[in-house]
């Protein structure tokens, strides 16, 4: 991965960050990193998910995964960081084996999916840490129950990964199920290369080494430098956008297989960085549609956003055929791959004509060593940002106020935070 920072200076952009800046932030990176160095060292929590590419282990998720071989789709289920690091990686990878992702608890959704797919060769995989998150289990009773309809033995068909105890792991227990575990410390938005987000992709036939080899090399990259680390030094320039005015940050991709990657992106960098009031905006965009749509507000509205590119150098291709319409003759001759080239640079140009901070990364091609060496970059830079923020990247209080409203207002117990929606204000129109 390669980060080019050179629309986000103050010579080029409003708000940027003064060239002469970037040495001053350079001491705090390192001052970060070393904090980051020793939470890593002494395997702390959240701190750990930097060292996955040394502590997962490979083979042991093809073990597990090896019973279901058979199957022609995979059904994964899972919300927020059980499901969206391995999307990331179904969606950007092709396979003959088709992969869904149970992250929502839309009834009509999913009852069309069960619906359609054929539940006699498809694989179930549940995954959940604490083995109690409430949409996770109900989508796969669900699941369950629709199997059993169908005449299928669900627990031939399916594994789990979960943690130590809980009630996923006693169901595995007792129906003797494949199981993975989930690893300690790492939380489930940081999870993407480990067990959580590998396992899918194993069984989908893609190469889950070389995805942890990619992110090896980028752990590798890590230094006390934001000149020697990409990862860092997005973290960290995103960081001084933000204290500086752009609160809000476009993460947009220049490939539609990395479409999900910016949903990712979305849950790492958000739920992870806002707190105390804390935090820049993550918004998901992809290119060229949303040239289209969104760009029109970030090219001439607040300057308040500052704007992601992934660009992919090398890629398939497609030529476009010659055509004697009046207007179009031109593209006749080249490809669909120089007409995204061509809109990107036209789209990162017309932000810069505008002084609108960007940000370019660039990966070489869509694959599992690239895909590795990007998503832990993000990890990285996430953690990076957290620091410099310091505020406790880890923890999501936000998240388990709204998860028990939920589990109060269905009978699980007894929460304050479920008393709290009985005091909506209500000011309804007709």
């Amino acid at each position: 991965m390669r980060v080019d920072i050179g629309n986000a200076l103050a010579e080029e952009a409003t708000p940027g960050v003064p060239e002469d800046a970037l040495d001053r932030l350079d001491s705090r990176v390192a001052d970060a990193h070393e904090r980051i160095a020793e939470g890593r060292a002494a395997h702390e929590h959240g701190y750990e998910s930097l060292n996955l590419p040394e502590t997962v282990d490979t083979g042991a998720i093809r073990e597990a995964v090896e019973p279901f071989q058979d199957c022609e789709s995979i059904v994964n289920v899972g919300i927020g960081g059980s499901a969206l690091g391995a999307a990331t990686l179904s969606s950007a990878l092709p396979s003959d084996t088709d992969a869904y992702y149970l992250d929502n608890v839309d009834p009509e959704w999913i009852e069309r999916l069960l619906d359609e797919i054929d539940l006699e060769t498809t694989a179930v995989n549940v995954v959940s840490r604490s083995g109690t998150t409430a949409e996770t289990l109900s989508n796969f009773l669900v699941v369950q129950e629709a199997m059993e309809d169908a005449g299928v033995d669900w627990a031939e068909r399916t594994w789990v990964t979960t943690g130590e105890s809980g009630n996923l792991r006693d169901l595995a227990d007792k129906h003797d199920l494949p199981s993975l575990k989930v690893p300690d410390g790492v939380p489930g938005r940081f999870s993407v290369l480990s067990t959580v987000g590998l396992a899918s992709a194993a069984l989908q036939g893609h190469d889950i080494d070389a995805i942890v080899e990619g992110a090896r090399a980028a752990e590798h990259s890590l230094s006390g430098s934001l000149y020697d680390s990409p990862g860092y030094a997005y973290g960290a320039i995103a960081h001084a956008l933000d204290i500086r005015g752009a609160s809000i940050n476009a993460m947009m991709p220049y490939s539609e297989s990395l479409e999900t990657f910016a949903e990712w992106y979305a849950q790492l960098w958000a739920e992870s960085l806002g707190k105390d009031g804390l935090g820049q905006t993550p918004v998901r965009a992809l290119g060229a549609t949303d040239q289209h749509s969104q760009l029109q507000l970030y090219r001439a509205g607040p300057h308040d956003k500052m704007v992601t590119f992934v660009q992919v150098a090398e890629r398939d291709d497609v030529a476009i055929p010659e055509t004697d319409l009046e207007g179009l003759s031109y593209l006749g001759g080249s490809s669909l791959g120089e007409l995204i080239d061509a809109e990107f640079e036209a789209t990162e140009a017309s932000l810069a004509a505008a002084d609108v901070p960007n940000v370019r990364i660039e990966i070489d091609r869509v694959d599992e060593y690239n895909l590795g060496n990007l998503l832990y970059n993000m990890k990285a830079a996430t953690v990076m940002a957290g620091e410099l923020y310091g505020i406790d990247t880890y923890v999501q209080p936000a998240v388990e106020w709204g998860k028990k409203a939920a589990r109060g207002l269905l009978g699980g117990g007894d929460f304050e935070e479920a008393d709290a929606v009985a005091d909506k204000t209500i000011f309804e129109i007709e």
